[in-house]
């Protein structure tokens, strides 16, 4: 490299690596930093509102792009505000780079102003971290970092920059190749496993794939749909893997879980053979593990060798690539029939609730889901934030986009959708992004919408506002003997004044039979937007798994009633 100081090495290895965009904020120990960002002209900087909000956006645009998305934050209090969302991006697998800076190397342990020990705090939830002590290691540590948190199962990285380093010549090359001994991901799966998972699925008579994000990471969803068609078998999804399946033709079955579509739920009770790919049967999945898919033998596939087996037993476990691993499936299966086990399947799918008791006459918010899954074709960036809305949004949305249904999964962070929405809509700068969200949730990161405004971005937000907690409210009324209490948000602000503000077009909804009207002109407006749903407090989301029940013990009714045949 030319001769220039650790800021200006950072910014030159970010460029190689081919970052165009990053969220940031500001603050003394990274000024250094963002002098050199001023001067790059291939880094677009996005000033969010706050850190947290510079996380989400990040992973936001790393699932949109397929590319890790980076943030930069000053020290102490600017680090820590990283910290729930790198933890969001821990536990959804996404790949993002946090740069933190750091009080001079000299001031460490010296309790100095605005000091802390962010790799410490952030151990247990980044994929790895540096904390940097010499300038001339920069340009390999950033390297490793890209390389890191794109490979394998991806994953956040943190690298901690001191300011002194960031002042210092840095007089090291840009390494050309990465190899580090201790890390060496799976990438091809066994072939014998592969040979014997092939020959289980040949046999079965009532197969189901399984997939979760690990397919979309992989970009496996043609090598998936051309699975599906040559299995004759049903396709469910997780919440990760909405849009693992973008074609959504007749083997589609929908989001299985707590909250799955019944057709999903009873099939993965009753299927003899379960290939998971990239999933890692967590308990919002399964509900409880010892009654889940007991007549199956089970295949997974799972890039990282720690989750086979950690929750559910496999029969025949795989390690490697989702679309490496399906490509050499192909190979071996010879196309197959199942139409007695498919027509079953279908016989399950009216299994849908209304479960909305007296309140049909008032706006449902799975109808203006429904309305926006119909009128888009699916053909959209949808984002969401966490709560009744986010699995209304599950269950009635039908992603025919790739890496077009982003929410958090594992964290379930409150917040998330608004800054996801703006790393989408950067990433993806022609398309249509949509933030699903809550009155609860939208208040902890609505700030944001100032950085959509700087930027002129057209997202569309969508606000079920029920005028509390609604999921919170949901479980009180299973778990706690409807003893509702701390979940009235009786502070809500005018939501209309809230958009004026921020200089968005409003639009307020309460009949449903305005929702086509008044969906077709915010699309099609080119601003950014707030579509306010006045949605009754009363409104439950179906099905719901109980704890302690299998998949296929489902409520389906506020009465309780149960999904059988």
């Amino acid at each position: 490299m030319a001769k220039m100081n650790g800021a200006e090495a950072i910014i030159a290895c970010l460029e190689e690596a081919g970052c165009d965009t990053v969220f940031s904020y500001p603050g003394g120990a990274v000024l250094g930093i963002f002098e050199a960002l001023r001067n790059s002209k291939q880094i677009k900087n996005v000033l969010t509102r706050t850190e947290q909000g510079a996380t989400h956006a990040a992973s936001g645009y790393a699932r949109v792009s397929g590319k890790a998305g980076v943030c930069i934050a000053t020290s102490g209090p600017g680090a820590t505000n990283l910290v729930t969302g790198l933890a969001t991006a821990y536990m959804d697998s996404l790949p993002v780079i946090a740069i933190t800076g750091q009080v001079a190397s000299t001031m460490i342990g010296t309790d100095a102003f605005q000091e802390i020990d962010i790799t410490g705090i952030t151990r247990p939830i980044v994929k790895h971290s540096y904390l940097v002590t010499d300038v001339n290691e920069l340009p390999q540590v950033i390297k490793e970092a890209f390389y890191l948190a794109t490979t394998g199962r991806p994953g956040p990285v943190l690298i901690d920059v001191p300011k002194n380093i960031s002042d210092m010549e840095c007089t090291a090359e840009i390494p050309g190749t990465i190899n580090l001994p201790g890390y060496k991901p799976t990438f091809k799966g066994h072939k014998l496993k592969i040979k014997n998972a092939c020959k289980v699925l040949q046999e079965a008579k009532k197969p189901l794939i399984y997939a979760g994000g690990g397919v979309v990471s992989a970009g496996a969803e043609e090598l998936l749909h051309e699975l599906a068609h040559r299995l004759d078998a049903p396709v469910a999804v997780t919440l990760m893997g909405k849009s693992a399946y973008p074609f959504r033709d007749g083997y589609f079955i929908g989001m299985l879980g707590i909250h799955g579509a019944p057709a999903a739920n009873l099939a993965v009770t009753e299927c003899d053979v379960l290939l998971a790919i990239g999933a890692r049967f967590d308990d919002r999945v399964t509900a409880n593990v010892a009654k889940f898919a007991q007549e199956a033998t089970i295949i997974h596939v799972d890039v990282d060798p720690a989750e086979i087996g950690k929750n559910v037993p496999s029969d025949v476990p795989i390690v490697g690539d989702a679309a490496a691993i399906i490509r050499d499936m192909l190979e071996f299966l010879q196309p197959a029939e199942h139409e007695a086990w498919r027509a079953r399947i279908e016989s399950w799918r009216p299994l849908t609730s209304d479960a909305y008791g007296e309140i049909t006459d008032s706006l449902r918010f799975r109808d203006v889901i429904g309305r926006l899954n119909s009128l888009t074709r699916g053909k959209v960036v949808v984002t969401t934030d966490v709560g009744q809305h986010q699995m209304v949004a599950a269950q009635f949305f039908n992603s025919h986009r790739r890496r077009g249904f982003i929410s958090s999964g594992g964290l379930g962070t409150m917040g998330y959708g608004l800054p996801s929405a703006v790393g989408a809509q950067l990433a993806a700068p022609d398309e249509l992004v949509v933030c699903v969200t809550g009155d609860g949730s939208f208040q902890m990161t609505m700030n944001e919408l100032a950085t959509a405004k700087a930027h002129n971005l057209p997202i569309k937000v969508i606000l079920s506002n029920n005028s509390n907690l609604g999921m919170v409210r949901q479980l009180q009324k299973y778990y706690v003997d409807n003893n509702y209490f701390g979940i009235d948000l009786e502070g809500n602000p005018n939501f209309e004044k809230i958009a004026e503000a921020y200089d968005m077009a409003y639009y307020r909804l309460e009949n449903p039979q305005d929702i086509d009207a008044v969906l077709a002109d915010a699309l099609a407006n080119g601003r950014l937007t707030l579509v306010e749903c006045i949605i009754p407090k009363e409104e439950m989301v179906y099905p719901m798994v109980l704890s302690g029940h299998g998949l296929d013990d489902m409520v389906v009714e506020s009465n309780n009633t149960p999904a059988r045949e």
